[in-house]
Formats: structure tokens, sequence, C-alpha cells
């Protein structure tokens, strides 16, 4: 059954401009429609989770979604948004982040049912590579004149007269290449839509001008806002750079502390747009954290939703355990359920000293640790003073002037965790 797309993705706010006709077109019966990727890593970054979820949901809606992989495109670089030209990248990279870029796709969308909506994959390298430069001008570049090319904002925008650099012809020409790959799949495998980011609008209706000029036929557009914060920080960006899907580039602590660190206004956004939740639900959601904004129902719902959808459910599980390890009640077995690097990212930036198993063959004492040893307090005097107070504690588990540190209260064989008072944490890292 076809669902109106269009209507899904107005509410959500997911929509900034639709070419005319496209919304009775899809209405018509199941259509396919295109998002290109680009492959320049072998992961995608939430910056990429506007489109991805734009396939997601149309795919939902009953219609054929295809993931462009962009390994042509990719070796030459997209000038939209771009001040400067990107490195070149060789084909067995490209192939390989292409292989991570689907698996990273297919927990959104569904490649493998024999449904006739299934999700497919392509790489513009592979009709591209079979083109002589000659072959091009005069089956492709002749068809868009030059001013047709220059009265593009992504080409306007690099070579006025305030532009810093000037765009070379490569990047010059890289809307005829992405404009011919919507021909391409338009006569291939008859898909008539093509969409992406409010910055693309002038790339893609060059390949529905294409499509008409060379085959007679209609192409559609339709894309949808560019996210921005509340606060005018640049989205799916933290202190450490891009905020990836792959776990080894953004461990999934630090992806769902992203999320859940939204201000009230951009996790209202957020959650129309990068959940699947029903309008219903989050107008529920909406209420409940208007009533008691300081419980942040809205993040938390927002970062459980995305956390399991890009990682899994247990990852979410970990996270939110690691969240609390900081501010709630865990205890001493919490902290050995981390992850070597969930336990750095929970505790980065803590002071950290290292020692070696040697320290802690015959038990560390634990003024030894504080003090001398670790170097956290001043004097072996002050951490008596702290052990007497009752205020220190080995892994979460408060402990006395006697006790001593052993290879049992190594986390992960590695670390050690003491603590002054609530906030004060302190790291024993053994080399």
């Amino acid at each position: 059954m076809i669902k109106n797309f269009v209507e899904e993705l107005t509410w959500r706010g997911m929509i900034h401009t639709v070419m005319p006709g496209a919304e009775a077109h899809l209405m018509e019966g199941m259509r396919s429609a295109y998002v290109g990727f680009d492959p320049t890593a072998d992961s995608l970054h939430i910056g990429n989770l506007v489109p991805i979820m734009l396939l997601a949901h149309y795919q939902r809606c009953g219609h054929k979604p295809v993931a462009l992989v962009g390994g042509a495109t990719g070796m030459i670089g997209d000038p939209s948004g771009k001040s400067s030209e990107r490195n070149l990248l060789d084909e067995k990279t490209l192939r390989h982040n292409q292989e991570a870029i689907k698996k990273q796709l297919a927990h959104f969308l569904d490649f493998e049912s024999n449904e006739a909506n299934a999700a497919f994959l392509v790489n513009n390298y592979d009709w591209m590579k079979r083109f002589s430069f000659l072959e091009f001008i005069r089956d492709v570049g002749k068809h868009i004149t030059v001013n047709y090319m220059m009265a593009k904002d992504s080409v306007k925008n690099r070579i006025s007269s305030d532009a810093s650099e000037g765009m070379s012809f490569t990047e010059f020409t890289y809307q005829l290449v992405q404009g011919y790959d919507f021909l391409h799949l338009y006569k291939e495998k008859d898909c008539t839509i093509q969409m992406g980011g409010s910055d693309q609008w002038g790339n893609i209706t060059t390949g529905t001008e294409l499509i008409r000029r060379i085959s007679g036929g209609k192409g559609f557009a339709i894309t949808c806002p560019l996210i921005t914060k509340s606060d005018g920080s640049k989205f799916g960006k933290s202190e450490g750079g891009n905020v990836w899907l792959d776990a080894n580039r953004t461990s999934p602590y630090k992806f769902y502390q992203y999320w859940l660190n939204s201000s009230d206004e951009d996790a209202e956004k957020y959650i129309k747009i990068f959940t699947f939740l029903t309008e219903q639900e989050i107008k529920g959601l909406i209420e409940e954290h208007k009533e008691a904004p300081h419980l942040r129902v809205l993040q938390k719902r927002l970062a459980e939703e995305i956390t399991t959808m890009v990682h899994s459910k247990d990852d979410l599980e970990n996270a939110i355990k690691a969240s609390e390890i900081l501010f709630g009640n865990s205890t001493g077995d919490d902290l050995k359920k981390l992850n070597e690097q969930t336990f750095l990212d929970v505790f980065d930036g803590v002071p950290l000293t290292e020692i070696t198993r040697a320290d802690i063959e015959g038990g560390l004492d634990i003024i030894a640790a504080l003090a001398e040893k670790g170097g956290f307090l001043k004097s072996n005097g002050e951490a008596r003073r702290a052990l007497k107070e009752n205020s220190i504690s080995v892994n979460k588990e408060k402990v006395q002037d006697d006790y001593s540190i052993t290879s049992k209260d190594l986390i992960n064989d590695k670390f050690v965790l003491l603590q002054r008072g609530k906030k004060n944490y302190f790291i024993l890292r053994m080399v």
C-alpha cells in the first residue's frame, strides 16, 4: 500500500522543496528514488542521517529506495557548499568504503527481502568508467549550456569576486556527472526521483534537465532542509570532530551523549527527523517534556531511539549504564562491565597516573596510591585526612586507610578508578 510520502515528510519538517507534480507522481504507484552518498570515508556520519532517513521513510511509504555511492563523483568532489577542492581517492579505497557504507545503510533500509520495494545500492563509477572524455562531452555535455551551469549557486559562489579560490574545470563539470547519474538510473532502473539536501537542488535539476532533453522524460526533485542547531553551532560536530556512525570512530557512549545533550528546541526538531515515532507519540512526548523539562524526556527518548537504530539495544543499555556511572548510584560491578573505550570516554579528561604490575603485586597502599605514587593528593597527610572523612572510594566502593590495591581491583585488567567525594575522579592505569 502506498502512503503519502510528501505528507509524512512535511509534518516531520523534512521538506525544503518539492518539484511540481512529484507528490501526484508518487501517489500513482511504487516509484524508485535515489540519494547519493559520498564514499570518501569508510563510515557515514550523523550529517548523512537526514538523507538516510529520507530513504527509510520512502521505503516505509511503499516505494523503492536506491542508495548511490558516488565512486566516480567521489573522485572529483562536489563543490556545493565547499570553498576548496577535496582529495581524490583510488578505486580500491572507494570499493572498501562502499561496502562499509552499505552495512551502515542496512540498519535503516531493507536490502535483503523479496519485496518489490527492496532497496538496492549502486556505484556511479560502474557506468562512468566506461566513458571516454570525448564521448562524455559529445553525448552529455552538448545538451547543457555553460550559461545554465553558471547560473547554479554552487558555481556562482565559487567563482564570485569574493571567493578566495577559483573553481577547477573538474569541479565545474561535477553537476554534469551527477546529472548523468540521474539520467542513467532513469533509463536503466526506471528511477524518476532524486532526493538530497537543499544545497543539492542545482545538481538534481541538472539531472531532470538531461532527462527532459535526452530522453524526453520527466524526472522529479525533492530536497530537505540542511539541519542547523539552535545555538548556531554546526550540526553533526562534537568537540572531537564528526560524530560517526561507526562505533570504532565514535563510541556508542559518545554517540548517545551527543543526542542526550541536545537543547530542548533541537530535541523537539530532531525527534521528528531522526526517529520513526508517530506524530501522536511525538506530540505526547513534547507535552510530557513541557510539564517537566528537567527530566529531559525528549532528549532521552531521542538518544534511545537513534542509538538503538545505528548501533544496537545492547549498545544503548551499555551507554545508559556508562552515563549513570558519572551521575547515578553505580557500583564497582557496573564499572567492570565497561569496555576499555567506553571507560576512557566516560572518564575523558580525568587525571591519570601510570603504574606497573609490580606496583600492585604485593598490594599498593591506598595512601601511596593517592599521594606519593599517584600524585592526586598533595601529601600523605592530606590522603589520611580524606580517608578519615570517609570520602575516598576505589571503583565506587568506600575504603579505609588500611586498604591495599591489588590486581582484583583492575577494570579491564588495566584501570583503577579512585574518587574523592562525589566529583573528584582519578585514574591509575597499568602499563
